[in-house]
């Protein structure tokens, strides 16, 4: 896994909530629809003989039916407001089975042909809540199933006195069979509906993940396109911008005002060269060359590195680092780890103000190495966390999103070897900031 971040967040579970009030939408339309039909097959069956031939049966037929479409309206009513959706969508999987049940013992109780209506059921629960709605249809369809035929066994009620008692079984033996092939049945069902629920679920997790990252490749490619033509054009006019103002910042005769001026060019130079850089790291990656690395050693290349270049917008912050003299050795690509590790720390030193302290620490522990970068700026809010690796997201005015975005590339790119990146907030610690954490696969030095 290239990076870790918080498992839910309000975002997602809003956007579960849309979801979730589409397909509801959905399934009452099409619940309406089936109504309709139900009613109109009924009414075929029924009314073609002569009317009132089967008072009691019609009776509870087409008070089920007429039950159902004013439950579909009162389903409408609440879906309207947008909440309890999980309870509306339950309370219609158990509703609708208990309509099928008054129509299965219009129908022929045990014998009957509408126990398929259970299934279909399963099929509907399963669509709006996954697999626990197909198993909340299922046990609620077979635990009302064996009630009626428990109940017609016991006595405690009768086919309806219009229909012939022939098409009923009314006796533990003779609904043995019918009652056991029923519930496998809706057993089956609802074990099919379930377990497709959930490889869908995860199929459309990989096919929008997948989409995701497409639409990143052509944004980076796009990018790729527009950095490698402006990157020869942008460095040449930075080079001459640089030299000639440290030219003149060594001239005779400037005031102080006129140095910090020069000082304010020469920054801005500097950032406008690492925007260019990172635009063409991060739209032109190469693949990983694993070696082991003396990260220890690298951690302190970079500090010192930064210690002499590196500023805030506010002014200097102190780049530290803590960790072990001797080597520590970890598998990765050493060029690459050194991108990732200068980019976090610039990052930091941005994030911080004026007098802070950007601090890098290399550990081992067992059979891993880690990189912190730990810097003293105003944290992040846990729902911007799943989009902090994002190219081109960034909350800060003079930021591009495109530092982190080049360090979650490289940490991909790495993740087969045991490589990853976690990210904290250090809220909970005496001081507020960030935290990112780069662990890697302890390695054995070369000979």
């Amino acid at each position: 896994m290239g990076y870790r971040v918080p498992s839910r967040s309000a975002h997602n579970s809003i956007d579960e909530d849309a979801r979730l009030a589409r397909r509801l939408a959905w399934v009452t339309g099409l619940r309406l629809l089936f109504l309709a039909v139900l009613l109109g097959g009924t009414a075929f069956f029924y009314l073609r003989s002569a009317l009132g031939e089967h008072p009691e049966s019609e009776k509870i037929v087409f008070g089920a039916i007429g039950s159902g479409f004013a439950l579909a309206a009162i389903y409408a009513a609440v879906l309207r407001t947008g909440r309890h959706l999980r309870r509306l969508a339950e309370a219609q999987i158990i509703l609708d089975q208990l309509t099928w049940t008054a129509i299965v013992y219009v129908s022929g109780g045990a014998a009957s042909g509408a126990t398929s209506f259970y299934g279909l059921t399963c099929l509907v629960g399963a669509v709006l809540i996954g697999l626990r709605g197909a198993i909340l249809a299922g046990t609620s369809g077979i635990s009302l199933f064996l009630v009626m035929c428990a109940a017609f066994a016991l006595g405690w009620v009768r086919p309806p006195h219009d229909q012939s008692t022939a098409n009923y079984l009314v006796t533990y033996g003779e609904m043995a069979y019918p009652v056991l092939v029923n519930v496998l049945g809706i057993g089956v069902v609802t074990f099919l509906a379930g377990y497709l629920a959930v490889r869908l679920r995860v199929t459309g997790g990989a096919l929008a993940l997948a989409n995701e990252r497409a639409h990143a490749a052509e944004r980076l490619a796009i990018l790729g396109r527009i950095a490698a033509g402006l990157a020869h054009e942008i460095r040449n006019p930075i080079g001459s911008i640089s030299g000639s103002v440290e030219l003149l910042r060594e001239a005779p005769g400037l005031s102080s005002e006129d140095r910090k001026l020069c000082e304010i060019i020469q920054r801005e130079a500097v950032r406008l060269n690492n925007l260019v850089t990172d635009m063409l790291d991060l739209s032109k990656p190469r693949a990983p060359d694993p070696r082991p690395v003396d990260v220890a050693a690298l951690a302190r290349d970079v500090v010192a590195l930064a210690s002499r270049t590196e500023r805030s917008g506010a002014g200097d912050v102190t780049v530290r680092y803590e960790g072990p003299a001797d080597p520590l050795w970890g598998l990765c690509d050493s060029s690459q780890m050194r991108q990732v590790l200068w980019n976090l720390v610039r990052n930091g030193v941005q994030a911080s103000g004026a007098g802070k302290t950007v601090v890098v620490s290399a550990t081992g522990n067992g059979d891993r190495v880690r990189l912190a970068v730990i810097d003293q700026g105003p944290g992040i809010l846990p729902e911007d966390t799943a989009k902090l690796f994002d190219a081109f997201y960034t909350k800060r005015q003079h930021g591009t999103g495109i530092g982190l975005a080049v360090v979650r590339r490289i940490i991909d790119d790495h993740a087969r070897y045991g490589v990853s990146i976690a990210v904290r907030g250090n809220h909970e610690e005496s001081t507020t900031g960030t935290t990112f954490e780069v662990i890697l696969a302890r390695a054995q030095p070369l000979p």
